[in-house]
Protein backbone atom coordinates (compact mmCIF):
# COMPACT_ATOMS: atom_id res chain seq x y z
CA UNK A 1 0.00 0.00 0.00
CA UNK A 2 1.11 3.56 -0.72
CA UNK A 3 3.04 5.02 2.23
CA UNK A 4 1.08 8.28 2.07
CA UNK A 5 -2.22 6.39 2.35
CA UNK A 6 -0.94 4.41 5.33
CA UNK A 7 0.28 7.61 6.98
CA UNK A 8 -3.12 9.23 6.52
CA UNK A 9 -4.91 6.20 8.01
CA UNK A 10 -2.57 6.21 11.00
CA UNK A 11 -3.03 9.97 11.44
CA UNK A 12 -6.82 9.61 11.30
CA UNK A 13 -6.75 6.82 13.91
CA UNK A 14 -4.45 8.88 16.12
CA UNK A 15 -6.76 11.90 15.87
CA UNK A 16 -9.82 9.88 16.94
CA UNK A 17 -8.13 8.03 19.81
CA UNK A 18 -6.42 11.14 21.17
CA UNK A 19 -9.68 13.08 20.76
CA UNK A 20 -11.66 10.50 22.76
CA UNK A 21 -9.13 10.46 25.61
CA UNK A 22 -9.02 14.25 25.50
CA UNK A 23 -12.74 14.46 26.33
CA UNK A 24 -12.11 12.49 29.53
CA UNK A 25 -9.22 14.74 30.61
CA UNK A 26 -11.16 17.89 29.72
CA UNK A 27 -13.89 16.98 32.24
CA UNK A 28 -11.30 16.46 34.98
CA UNK A 29 -9.50 19.70 34.17
CA UNK A 30 -12.77 21.64 33.94
CA UNK A 31 -11.99 22.78 30.39
CA UNK A 32 -14.20 22.53 27.27
CA UNK A 33 -12.95 19.64 25.14
CA UNK A 34 -12.74 21.87 22.06
CA UNK A 35 -9.78 23.71 23.64
CA UNK A 36 -7.81 20.50 24.01
CA UNK A 37 -8.76 19.40 20.48
CA UNK A 38 -7.35 22.68 19.15
CA UNK A 39 -4.15 22.18 21.17
CA UNK A 40 -3.81 18.64 19.78
CA UNK A 41 -4.06 20.09 16.26
CA UNK A 42 -1.45 22.74 17.04
CA UNK A 43 0.92 20.07 18.43
CA UNK A 44 0.44 17.89 15.34
CA UNK A 45 1.25 20.91 13.18
CA UNK A 46 4.75 20.91 14.68
CA UNK A 47 5.32 17.49 13.07
CA UNK A 48 3.03 17.60 10.01
CA UNK A 49 3.03 20.64 7.76
CA UNK A 50 -0.57 21.41 6.82
CA UNK A 51 -2.00 24.51 5.12
CA UNK A 52 -4.95 23.28 3.05
CA UNK A 53 -7.49 25.97 3.95
CA UNK A 54 -10.14 24.82 1.46
CA UNK A 55 -10.09 21.24 2.77
CA UNK A 56 -10.35 22.51 6.35
CA UNK A 57 -13.28 24.74 5.40
CA UNK A 58 -15.06 21.80 3.77
CA UNK A 59 -14.49 19.60 6.83
CA UNK A 60 -15.70 22.44 9.05
CA UNK A 61 -18.91 22.95 7.07
CA UNK A 62 -19.71 19.21 7.01
CA UNK A 63 -19.01 18.94 10.74
CA UNK A 64 -21.26 21.93 11.52
CA UNK A 65 -24.10 20.36 9.50
CA UNK A 66 -23.90 17.19 11.58
CA UNK A 67 -23.45 19.06 14.89
CA UNK A 68 -26.41 21.36 14.19
CA UNK A 69 -28.59 18.40 13.21
CA UNK A 70 -27.63 16.48 16.34
CA UNK A 71 -28.09 19.55 18.54
CA UNK A 72 -31.48 20.30 17.01
CA UNK A 73 -32.67 16.71 17.39
CA UNK A 74 -31.76 16.82 21.11
CA UNK A 75 -33.64 20.10 21.65
CA UNK A 76 -36.95 19.73 23.48
CA UNK A 77 -39.52 21.83 21.61
CA UNK A 78 -41.66 22.37 24.73
CA UNK A 79 -38.63 23.97 26.43
CA UNK A 80 -37.63 25.93 23.35
CA UNK A 81 -41.03 27.32 22.34
CA UNK A 82 -41.35 29.94 25.13
CA UNK A 83 -37.86 31.36 24.41
CA UNK A 84 -38.08 31.71 20.62
CA UNK A 85 -38.51 35.49 20.77
CA UNK A 86 -35.50 36.34 22.99
CA UNK A 87 -33.35 33.73 21.24
CA UNK A 88 -34.34 35.14 17.84
CA UNK A 89 -33.46 38.69 18.86
CA UNK A 90 -30.09 37.57 20.25
CA UNK A 91 -29.42 35.58 17.07
CA UNK A 92 -29.98 38.61 14.83
CA UNK A 93 -29.76 42.00 16.55
CA UNK A 94 -27.43 40.58 19.21
CA UNK A 95 -24.95 39.33 16.61
CA UNK A 96 -25.09 42.64 14.74
CA UNK A 97 -24.47 44.76 17.88
CA UNK A 98 -21.65 42.47 19.06
CA UNK A 99 -20.06 42.53 15.60
CA UNK A 100 -20.14 46.32 15.29
CA UNK A 101 -18.64 47.00 18.74
CA UNK A 102 -15.93 44.34 18.28
CA UNK A 103 -15.30 45.53 14.73
CA UNK A 104 -14.59 49.09 15.88
CA UNK A 105 -12.21 47.73 18.52
CA UNK A 106 -10.40 45.56 15.93
CA UNK A 107 -10.06 48.59 13.62
CA UNK A 108 -7.93 50.38 16.22
CA UNK A 109 -6.23 47.44 17.96
CA UNK A 110 -5.20 45.40 14.89
CA UNK A 111 -4.52 48.45 12.71
CA UNK A 112 -6.98 47.28 10.03
CA UNK A 113 -9.14 49.26 7.66
CA UNK A 114 -12.66 49.95 8.91
CA UNK A 115 -14.16 47.29 6.62
CA UNK A 116 -11.55 44.73 7.69
CA UNK A 117 -12.29 45.56 11.33
CA UNK A 118 -16.00 45.03 10.72
CA UNK A 119 -15.17 41.76 8.97
CA UNK A 120 -13.33 40.61 12.10
CA UNK A 121 -16.32 41.62 14.23
CA UNK A 122 -18.71 39.70 11.97
CA UNK A 123 -16.58 36.56 12.20
CA UNK A 124 -16.51 36.51 16.02
CA UNK A 125 -19.99 37.98 16.55
CA UNK A 126 -21.98 34.76 16.78
CA UNK A 127 -22.31 32.25 19.60
CA UNK A 128 -21.00 28.89 18.43
CA UNK A 129 -23.45 25.98 18.38
CA UNK A 130 -20.82 23.25 18.74
CA UNK A 131 -19.33 24.93 21.82
CA UNK A 132 -22.72 25.63 23.43
CA UNK A 133 -24.14 22.13 22.81
CA UNK A 134 -20.94 20.55 24.16
CA UNK A 135 -20.67 22.74 27.27
CA UNK A 136 -24.33 23.29 28.17
CA UNK A 137 -25.22 19.64 27.70
CA UNK A 138 -23.08 18.66 30.68
CA UNK A 139 -24.31 21.37 33.08
CA UNK A 140 -27.44 21.38 35.26
CA UNK A 141 -28.37 24.94 34.37
CA UNK A 142 -31.86 26.47 34.33
CA UNK A 143 -33.77 24.92 31.42
CA UNK A 144 -35.12 28.24 30.16
CA UNK A 145 -31.63 29.73 29.91
CA UNK A 146 -30.23 26.54 28.39
CA UNK A 147 -33.01 26.50 25.79
CA UNK A 148 -32.45 30.19 25.00
CA UNK A 149 -28.73 29.70 24.46
CA UNK A 150 -29.15 26.54 22.39
CA UNK A 151 -31.82 28.18 20.21
CA UNK A 152 -29.66 31.29 19.78
CA UNK A 153 -26.48 29.38 18.92
CA UNK A 154 -28.34 27.07 16.55
CA UNK A 155 -29.93 29.94 14.62
CA UNK A 156 -27.37 32.77 14.68
CA UNK A 157 -24.95 31.30 12.14
CA UNK A 158 -26.91 32.77 9.19
CA UNK A 159 -26.38 36.29 10.54
CA UNK A 160 -22.64 35.73 11.04
CA UNK A 161 -22.23 34.14 7.59
CA UNK A 162 -24.27 36.93 5.99
CA UNK A 163 -22.21 39.71 7.60
CA UNK A 164 -18.92 37.95 6.79
CA UNK A 165 -19.79 37.51 3.12
CA UNK A 166 -21.12 41.07 2.83
CA UNK A 167 -18.00 42.68 4.33
CA UNK A 168 -15.73 40.57 2.10
CA UNK A 169 -17.76 41.72 -0.90
CA UNK A 170 -17.55 45.34 0.23
CA UNK A 171 -13.77 45.04 0.58
CA UNK A 172 -13.43 43.55 -2.89
CA UNK A 173 -16.09 45.75 -4.54
CA UNK A 174 -15.85 49.21 -2.91
CA UNK A 175 -19.05 50.47 -4.59
CA UNK A 176 -21.23 47.88 -2.83
CA UNK A 177 -23.04 48.68 0.44
CA UNK A 178 -24.41 46.61 3.27
CA UNK A 179 -27.93 47.92 2.64
CA UNK A 180 -28.02 46.38 -0.82
CA UNK A 181 -27.64 42.97 0.81
CA UNK A 182 -30.26 43.37 3.58
CA UNK A 183 -32.99 41.95 1.36
CA UNK A 184 -30.96 38.83 0.63
CA UNK A 185 -30.55 38.22 4.37
CA UNK A 186 -34.33 37.99 4.89
CA UNK A 187 -34.57 35.75 1.82
CA UNK A 188 -31.90 33.45 3.25
CA UNK A 189 -33.59 33.31 6.66
CA UNK A 190 -37.05 32.77 5.15
CA UNK A 191 -35.88 30.04 2.79
CA UNK A 192 -33.91 28.40 5.60
CA UNK A 193 -36.95 28.28 7.89
CA UNK A 194 -39.44 27.13 5.24
CA UNK A 195 -37.19 24.48 3.68
CA UNK A 196 -36.09 23.26 7.11
CA UNK A 197 -39.73 22.66 8.07
CA UNK A 198 -40.66 21.15 4.71
CA UNK A 199 -37.68 18.81 4.35
CA UNK A 200 -37.88 17.93 8.06
CA UNK A 201 -41.48 16.82 7.67
CA UNK A 202 -40.62 14.86 4.52
CA UNK A 203 -37.71 13.20 6.36
CA UNK A 204 -40.00 12.08 9.19
CA UNK A 205 -42.50 10.63 6.71
CA UNK A 206 -39.73 8.85 4.81
CA UNK A 207 -38.16 7.33 7.92
CA UNK A 208 -41.54 6.16 9.25
CA UNK A 209 -42.90 4.79 5.97
CA UNK A 210 -39.90 3.17 4.30
CA UNK A 211 -39.17 -0.45 5.21
CA UNK A 212 -35.43 -1.03 5.13
CA UNK A 213 -33.98 -4.52 5.47
CA UNK A 214 -31.19 -3.37 7.77
CA UNK A 215 -32.22 -1.33 10.82
CA UNK A 216 -28.76 0.25 11.01
CA UNK A 217 -29.57 2.11 7.79
CA UNK A 218 -32.14 4.38 9.46
CA UNK A 219 -29.53 6.59 11.19
CA UNK A 220 -27.74 6.94 7.83
CA UNK A 221 -31.04 7.89 6.20
CA UNK A 222 -31.65 10.58 8.83
CA UNK A 223 -28.11 11.91 8.48
CA UNK A 224 -28.36 11.89 4.69
CA UNK A 225 -31.61 13.85 4.94
CA UNK A 226 -29.86 16.48 7.07
CA UNK A 227 -26.99 16.88 4.58
CA UNK A 228 -29.51 17.01 1.72
CA UNK A 229 -31.45 19.72 3.58
CA UNK A 230 -28.33 21.86 3.80
CA UNK A 231 -27.38 21.26 0.16
CA UNK A 232 -30.82 21.97 -1.31
CA UNK A 233 -31.37 25.06 0.86
CA UNK A 234 -27.95 26.50 0.14
CA UNK A 235 -28.32 25.82 -3.60
CA UNK A 236 -31.66 27.68 -3.65
CA UNK A 237 -30.14 30.70 -1.88
CA UNK A 238 -31.37 30.01 1.65
CA UNK A 239 -29.48 29.55 4.90
CA UNK A 240 -28.45 25.90 4.95
CA UNK A 241 -27.30 26.04 8.59
CA UNK A 242 -30.66 27.38 9.79
CA UNK A 243 -32.52 24.80 7.69
CA UNK A 244 -30.51 21.92 9.18
CA UNK A 245 -31.13 23.10 12.75
CA UNK A 246 -34.87 23.56 12.15
CA UNK A 247 -35.03 20.18 10.43
CA UNK A 248 -33.23 18.60 13.41
CA UNK A 249 -35.66 20.15 15.91
CA UNK A 250 -38.61 18.84 13.91
CA UNK A 251 -37.17 15.34 13.53
CA UNK A 252 -36.16 15.14 17.20
CA UNK A 253 -39.62 16.12 18.41
CA UNK A 254 -41.58 13.85 16.09
CA UNK A 255 -42.93 10.36 16.71
CA UNK A 256 -40.10 8.62 14.87
CA UNK A 257 -39.38 4.96 14.23
CA UNK A 258 -35.88 3.79 15.23
CA UNK A 259 -35.46 7.03 17.16
CA UNK A 260 -33.11 5.51 19.73
CA UNK A 261 -30.61 4.22 17.19
CA UNK A 262 -30.83 7.49 15.24
CA UNK A 263 -30.17 9.61 18.36
CA UNK A 264 -27.27 7.45 19.55
CA UNK A 265 -25.65 7.30 16.10
CA UNK A 266 -25.95 11.06 15.66
CA UNK A 267 -24.41 11.70 19.07
CA UNK A 268 -21.36 9.56 18.37
CA UNK A 269 -20.94 10.81 14.82
CA UNK A 270 -21.26 14.45 15.90
CA UNK A 271 -18.51 13.92 18.48
CA UNK A 272 -16.29 12.31 15.84
CA UNK A 273 -16.79 15.23 13.45
CA UNK A 274 -16.20 17.71 16.26
CA UNK A 275 -12.89 16.03 17.10
CA UNK A 276 -11.76 15.98 13.47
CA UNK A 277 -12.90 19.55 12.81
CA UNK A 278 -11.16 21.14 15.79
CA UNK A 279 -7.95 19.19 15.23
CA UNK A 280 -7.83 20.24 11.58
CA UNK A 281 -8.54 23.84 12.56
CA UNK A 282 -5.75 23.64 15.12
CA UNK A 283 -3.37 22.30 12.47
CA UNK A 284 -3.84 25.49 10.43
CA UNK A 285 -2.29 27.59 13.19
CA UNK A 286 1.37 28.09 14.05
CA UNK A 287 2.02 29.04 17.71
CA UNK A 288 4.60 31.60 16.59
CA UNK A 289 1.89 33.41 14.58
CA UNK A 290 -0.41 33.49 17.62
CA UNK A 291 2.29 35.11 19.74
CA UNK A 292 2.49 37.97 17.24
CA UNK A 293 -1.14 38.92 17.98
CA UNK A 294 -0.96 37.97 21.67
CA UNK A 295 -1.70 41.23 23.43
CA UNK A 296 -4.12 42.33 20.70
CA UNK A 297 -6.00 39.02 21.00
CA UNK A 298 -6.22 39.30 24.79
CA UNK A 299 -7.50 42.89 24.56
CA UNK A 300 -10.08 42.00 21.90
CA UNK A 301 -11.21 39.01 23.99
CA UNK A 302 -11.72 41.25 27.01
CA UNK A 303 -13.73 43.75 24.94
CA UNK A 304 -15.81 40.95 23.43
CA UNK A 305 -16.54 39.23 26.75
CA UNK A 306 -16.95 42.24 29.04
CA UNK A 307 -18.22 44.98 26.70
CA UNK A 308 -19.65 43.87 23.34
CA UNK A 309 -21.64 40.79 24.37
CA UNK A 310 -23.02 42.33 27.62
CA UNK A 311 -24.15 45.50 25.81
CA UNK A 312 -25.81 43.42 23.08
CA UNK A 313 -27.52 41.20 25.68
CA UNK A 314 -28.87 44.12 27.74
CA UNK A 315 -30.24 45.86 24.63
CA UNK A 316 -31.81 42.69 23.24
CA UNK A 317 -33.36 41.60 26.56
CA UNK A 318 -34.93 44.96 27.40
CA UNK A 319 -38.39 43.79 26.28
CA UNK A 320 -38.18 40.31 27.81
CA UNK A 321 -38.66 39.05 31.36
CA UNK A 322 -35.07 38.24 32.25
CA UNK A 323 -33.80 39.47 35.59
CA UNK A 324 -30.32 40.89 36.17
CA UNK A 325 -28.81 37.52 37.15
CA UNK A 326 -30.13 35.84 34.00
CA UNK A 327 -28.83 38.69 31.83
CA UNK A 328 -25.40 38.40 33.43
CA UNK A 329 -25.35 34.68 32.65
CA UNK A 330 -26.56 35.19 29.07
CA UNK A 331 -23.85 37.83 28.63
CA UNK A 332 -21.16 35.44 29.80
CA UNK A 333 -22.23 32.53 27.60
CA UNK A 334 -21.32 34.05 24.25
CA UNK A 335 -19.03 31.08 23.65
CA UNK A 336 -16.84 31.07 20.55
CA UNK A 337 -15.81 27.89 18.80
CA UNK A 338 -15.62 26.33 15.36
CA UNK A 339 -17.87 28.76 13.47
CA UNK A 340 -15.61 31.82 13.90
CA UNK A 341 -12.52 29.82 12.87
CA UNK A 342 -14.31 28.34 9.85
CA UNK A 343 -15.57 31.81 8.89
CA UNK A 344 -12.02 33.13 9.32
CA UNK A 345 -10.98 30.91 6.38
CA UNK A 346 -13.33 32.86 4.07
CA UNK A 347 -11.08 35.97 3.88
CA UNK A 348 -8.04 33.72 3.20
CA UNK A 349 -9.77 32.01 0.29
CA UNK A 350 -11.04 35.41 -0.94
CA UNK A 351 -7.43 36.72 -0.75
CA UNK A 352 -8.27 39.66 1.54
CA UNK A 353 -5.11 41.66 2.30
CA UNK A 354 -4.92 41.12 6.08
CA UNK A 355 -6.63 37.71 6.02
CA UNK A 356 -3.98 35.88 8.05
CA UNK A 357 -3.86 38.63 10.69
CA UNK A 358 -7.64 38.28 11.04
CA UNK A 359 -7.43 34.46 11.13
CA UNK A 360 -4.77 34.37 13.86
CA UNK A 361 -6.57 37.00 15.94
CA UNK A 362 -9.86 35.08 15.61
CA UNK A 363 -8.16 31.87 16.67
CA UNK A 364 -6.69 33.61 19.72
CA UNK A 365 -10.08 35.06 20.69
CA UNK A 366 -11.72 31.63 20.38
CA UNK A 367 -9.08 30.07 22.64
CA UNK A 368 -9.49 32.76 25.28
CA UNK A 369 -13.30 32.56 25.12
CA UNK A 370 -13.34 28.78 25.44
CA UNK A 371 -10.74 28.74 28.22
CA UNK A 372 -12.21 31.54 30.32
CA UNK A 373 -15.95 31.41 29.65
CA UNK A 374 -16.30 27.69 29.03
CA UNK A 375 -14.49 26.70 32.22
CA UNK A 376 -16.41 29.13 34.46
CA UNK A 377 -19.99 28.60 33.26
CA UNK A 378 -20.92 26.05 35.92
CA UNK A 379 -19.40 28.08 38.76
CA UNK A 380 -21.12 31.27 37.58
CA UNK A 381 -24.49 29.53 37.28
CA UNK A 382 -24.13 28.18 40.84
CA UNK A 383 -23.08 31.57 42.14
CA UNK A 384 -26.11 33.22 40.53
CA UNK A 385 -28.46 30.48 41.75
CA UNK A 386 -29.38 29.36 38.22
CA UNK A 387 -28.69 25.64 38.59
CA UNK A 388 -31.22 22.84 38.90
CA UNK A 389 -31.14 19.33 40.27
CA UNK A 390 -29.23 17.00 37.99
CA UNK A 391 -30.91 14.30 35.99
CA UNK A 392 -28.60 11.32 36.17
CA UNK A 393 -30.83 9.03 34.15
CA UNK A 394 -31.34 9.74 30.48
CA UNK A 395 -34.35 7.83 29.12
CA UNK A 396 -32.94 8.01 25.60
CA UNK A 397 -29.95 5.98 26.77
CA UNK A 398 -32.23 3.03 27.64
CA UNK A 399 -30.47 0.11 25.96
CA UNK A 400 -32.59 -1.50 23.28
CA UNK A 401 -32.37 -5.16 22.37
CA UNK A 402 -31.27 -5.64 18.74
CA UNK A 403 -34.45 -6.20 16.74
CA UNK A 404 -32.62 -6.84 13.48
CA UNK A 405 -34.90 -7.33 10.49
CA UNK A 406 -37.96 -8.21 12.55
CA UNK A 407 -41.25 -6.38 12.21
CA UNK A 408 -41.05 -5.20 15.82
CA UNK A 409 -40.02 -1.93 17.41
CA UNK A 410 -39.77 -0.38 20.86
CA UNK A 411 -41.95 2.70 21.32
CA UNK A 412 -41.24 5.39 23.90
CA UNK A 413 -44.47 6.73 25.44
CA UNK A 414 -44.51 9.63 27.93
CA UNK A 415 -47.60 9.34 30.14
CA UNK A 416 -49.37 12.62 30.87
CA UNK A 417 -51.88 13.43 33.61
CA UNK A 418 -54.86 12.91 31.27
CA UNK A 419 -53.69 9.56 29.86
CA UNK A 420 -56.41 6.87 30.23
CA UNK A 421 -54.01 4.36 31.84
CA UNK A 422 -52.98 6.53 34.80
CA UNK A 423 -53.41 4.60 38.11
CA UNK A 424 -54.13 1.39 36.15
CA UNK A 425 -52.09 -1.77 36.64
CA UNK A 426 -50.59 -3.44 33.58
CA UNK A 427 -52.67 -6.57 34.08
CA UNK A 428 -55.87 -4.50 33.79
CA UNK A 429 -54.85 -2.91 30.45
CA UNK A 430 -55.98 -4.66 27.28
CA UNK A 431 -53.03 -4.57 24.91
CA UNK A 432 -52.87 -5.50 21.22
CA UNK A 433 -51.49 -8.97 20.54
CA UNK A 434 -47.72 -9.47 20.81
CA UNK A 435 -47.34 -6.21 22.76
CA UNK A 436 -45.25 -6.00 25.93
CA UNK A 437 -44.21 -3.20 28.30
CA UNK A 438 -40.48 -3.85 28.72
CA UNK A 439 -39.48 -0.90 30.90
CA UNK A 440 -40.81 2.06 32.88
CA UNK A 441 -38.78 5.14 33.81
CA UNK A 442 -40.14 6.89 36.91
CA UNK A 443 -38.39 9.78 38.68
CA UNK A 444 -35.06 9.00 37.04
CA UNK A 445 -35.21 5.31 37.98
CA UNK A 446 -35.76 2.30 35.71
CA UNK A 447 -38.53 -0.03 36.90
CA UNK A 448 -38.86 -3.61 35.69
CA UNK A 449 -42.62 -3.95 35.07
CA UNK A 450 -44.87 -6.77 36.24
CA UNK A 451 -48.61 -7.32 35.98
CA UNK A 452 -49.14 -5.59 39.33
CA UNK A 453 -47.16 -2.48 38.35
CA UNK A 454 -49.32 0.66 38.41
CA UNK A 455 -48.78 3.37 35.80
CA UNK A 456 -48.44 6.90 37.14
CA UNK A 457 -48.52 10.32 35.49
CA UNK A 458 -45.01 11.34 34.49
CA UNK A 459 -43.89 7.79 33.71
CA UNK A 460 -42.10 7.02 30.48
CA UNK A 461 -43.02 3.62 29.06
CA UNK A 462 -40.99 1.52 26.63
CA UNK A 463 -43.32 -0.80 24.74
CA UNK A 464 -42.32 -3.65 22.41
CA UNK A 465 -44.85 -4.10 19.62
CA UNK A 466 -45.37 -4.80 15.95
CA UNK A 467 -44.72 -1.76 13.76
CA UNK A 468 -48.22 -1.86 12.26
CA UNK A 469 -49.76 -1.71 15.74
CA UNK A 470 -48.12 1.61 16.65
CA UNK A 471 -51.41 3.61 16.32
CA UNK A 472 -53.35 1.10 18.47
CA UNK A 473 -50.62 1.03 21.12
CA UNK A 474 -50.54 4.82 21.31
CA UNK A 475 -54.34 4.91 21.56
CA UNK A 476 -54.35 2.43 24.46
CA UNK A 477 -51.79 4.32 26.53
CA UNK A 478 -52.31 7.92 25.42
CA UNK A 479 -55.97 7.91 24.37
CA UNK A 480 -57.65 9.08 21.18
CA UNK A 481 -56.90 12.49 19.81
CA UNK A 482 -60.02 14.61 19.89
CA UNK A 483 -61.05 15.90 16.47
CA UNK A 484 -62.68 19.27 16.32
CA UNK A 485 -65.28 19.70 13.58
CA UNK A 486 -64.32 23.28 12.66
CA UNK A 487 -61.05 24.32 14.22
CA UNK A 488 -60.83 28.09 14.36
CA UNK A 489 -57.09 28.29 14.50
CA UNK A 490 -54.31 25.74 14.23
CA UNK A 491 -51.32 26.85 16.21
CA UNK A 492 -48.23 27.07 14.07
CA UNK A 493 -45.93 25.21 16.47
CA UNK A 494 -47.88 21.97 16.02
CA UNK A 495 -45.69 21.25 13.04
CA UNK A 496 -42.90 20.48 15.53
CA UNK A 497 -45.02 17.98 17.38
CA UNK A 498 -45.93 20.43 20.14
CA UNK A 499 -49.32 20.36 21.80
CA UNK A 500 -52.06 22.86 21.22
CA UNK A 501 -52.83 24.54 24.50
Amino acid sequence: MDTSVTSFVLLFALMLIVGVFTTKFSARLGLPSLVLFLFVGMILNEFIYFENVKLTQLIGVMALIIILFEGGSQTKWNNMRPVLAPAGVLATAGVLITSVITGYAAYYILDLTMLEGMLFGAIVGSTDAAAVFAVMGSKNINKRLTATLEAESGSNDPMAVFLTVVFIEMIQVPDSTIWSAVGSFFVQMGFGLILGLLLGRLSVLLINKIALDVSGMYPLLALGSAVLTFGVTDYLGGSGFLAVYVMGVLVGNSDLMHKFSIVRFNEGFAWMMQIIMFIFLGMLVFPSDLIKVGWQGILLSIILMFVARPIATVICMVFFKHNAKEQIFLSWTGLKGAVPIVLATYPIIADVENAYVIFNAVFFVVLISALVQGSTLSALASKLGLTEEGNDFDPSSFEMIPLGNTNSEIIKLPIGKMAPVVHSTLIDITLPSDTLVVGIVREEELITPSGATSIEAGDTLFVLSEKEQRPQVREVFLGKKEKKEMPKKKKWWKIFGGKND
